[in-house]
């Protein structure tokens, strides 16, 4: 079996210092000495004294939760918020539902007065692996905060769902549910259930738990992210593996993914040996800024139990990405076309990360794609580490901004980029080194909600966002 591919050189000069195939290069240094300075800025960070997140002028945070608080519903906050989307409730409320990266190792930070064991009585129909009946559970899976944008008060939170693994990102669908992905460290140990699977949450769910049903014909690998267009409600994932593929489900119903559907992988077309990780010591590169059409191979056996559905997928002639993480869909409103982004990030050329944007077809998923294929680009490669480093997770703003959570030490920040392509700062963790994760939006744009991973809080943050 093929399990590897001849790395990708960059080798031109705009590659090498470029950001992401702009005409111009958008390093401090660059933008200095080709475009003055950038025309879009919040302005200057201004020092917390708090000590939490530095913000622009006119712009104000407040912590909504907190690791190992006491919920409403008797359960203790769970750690290492990650992924997260804000849901719409109708009365200025919204839903927002947040993952917790902890697994079968979480007993120190789950929500649990003792993780190692369940409560007694507690119902275990509502959790995925409560540890094979008396083993230590797993205590990953997500919870929900009922948060009222007029009055900024949290009105509710509670746990959602209960015993995945490492819940990392996941996204939002159209039809008002939190899809949550697995990302197991161990994909070959069965514990007291098989892990690697994506969960579907509901946003409108009153205080409680969801039983939790995997979504198995979305495949079973390391999952991140997903995004759903809602003009087919064709669903995309990302896989964090430096060797991993994009997938694409096609579901037999829509709005209904766990009634099955098929998986598939993306292809370069035409181009069966495509890497597009831009590593040093190879002798291609993938280019910047410059749309290539794709197509999809259909992937068998998807629940893989030999944890080899990328290899097979690449065997195919799926193209390859380095550590496939945040992903979100966006608009014509808000980007041009539609779009979906995703985040590479250990990718590129000095391995700071990558963004690409993929432009699905008009006939996407039918068969009259074969004709009119969708597009993939490059969308930015920041090989300067002032610029951007390890960015994750991933949202865009009504006003089209590209918000992107960095991953990295010794500083984390919150970038963003305009869609006329210009980067600026918007925080910067002024607490610790731990990442940012979960950027998101409220519906009406006016609410920017994200956490601090560790030791785990969830703020909203308010202010003159552009529209």
């Amino acid at each position: 079996m093929k399990t590897s591919r001849r790395l990708f050189l960059s080798q031109s000069s705009a590659i090498t210092a470029g950001f992401f195939g702009l005409d111009r290069y958008l390093s401090t240094s660059a933008i200095a000495e080709t475009a003055g300075k950038p025309s879009f800025s919040y302005g200057e960070l201004k020092s917390d004294p708090d000590g939490i997140i530095d913000l622009p002028e006119g712009f104000s945070y407040e912590v909504l939760s907190q690791t190992g608080r006491r919920m409403p519903d008797g359960y203790k906050v769970p750690g290492k918020p990650d992924g997260m989307a804000a849901f719409d409730l109708g009365g200025n409320r919204v839903a927002l539902i947040r993952n917790h990266e902890i697994g079968h190792s979480g007993y120190t930070n789950g929500p649990f007065d003792d993780n190692k064991v369940l409560p007694e009585g507690f119902d275990e129909s509502l959790i995925y692996d409560g540890g094979n009946h008396g083993g230590q559970p797993f205590v990953g899976g997500t919870s929900t905060i009922v948060y009222n944008l007029k009055t900024r008060k949290v009105e509710d939170e509670y746990l959602s769902l209960l015993g995945t693994d490492r819940n990392c990102a996941g996204g939002p669908t159209p039809w008002g549910t939190w899809i949550t992905c697995e990302e197991p460290s161990d994909m070959t140990t069965q514990w007291g259930a098989i892990h690697g699977y994506c969960f579907e949450v509901p946003a409108a769910k009153k205080q409680g738990l969801t039983k939790p049903i995997p979504l198995k014909a979305m495949g079973r690998f390391r999952h991140e992210a997903v995004a759903v267009d809602p003009r087919t409600d064709i669903i995309y994932l990302t896989e964090d593996r430096n060797d991993g593929v994009i997938y694409r489900f096609l579901p037999k119903e829509r709005k209904n993914p766990a009634a099955g559907g098929k998986l598939q992988a993306l292809m370069i077309k035409g181009d069966k040996e495509a890497d597009t990780r831009n590593w040093p010591g190879g002798e291609r590169s993938f280019p910047i800024r410059k749309r290539v059409a794709v197509e999809w191979v259909d992937l068998d056996d998807v629940e893989s139990p030999n944890d080899d559905l990328r290899l097979r997928a690449i065997d195919k002639g799926a193209v390859i990405f380095s550590r496939g993480e945040g992903m979100w869909y966006g608009s014509p409103d808000d980007v041009g076309e539609h779009s979906i982004y995703w985040a590479c990030t250990d990718g590129g050329e000095k391995r700071f990360g990558q963004i690409f944007r993929y432009f699905p077809s008009e006939a996407e998923g039918t068969a009259g794609e074969a004709d009119s294929p969708g597009e993939l680009e490059l969308y930015l490669e920041p090989n300067d580490s002032d610029l951007l480093k390890s960015g994750d997770n991933i949202t865009i703003a009504n006003s089209g901004h590209l918000y992107i959570c960095e991953d990295t030490k010794p500083e984390t920040f919150i970038r963003g980029v305009t869609k006329e392509g210009e980067l600026f700062t918007f925080a910067k963790n002024a607490l610790n080194s731990g990442e940012f994760a979960g950027a998101c939006f409220s519906p009406d744009g006016e609410t920017l909600f994200v956490n601090i991973q560790t030791p785990g809080i969830t703020l909203a943050i308010t202010g003159n966002f552009v529209s």
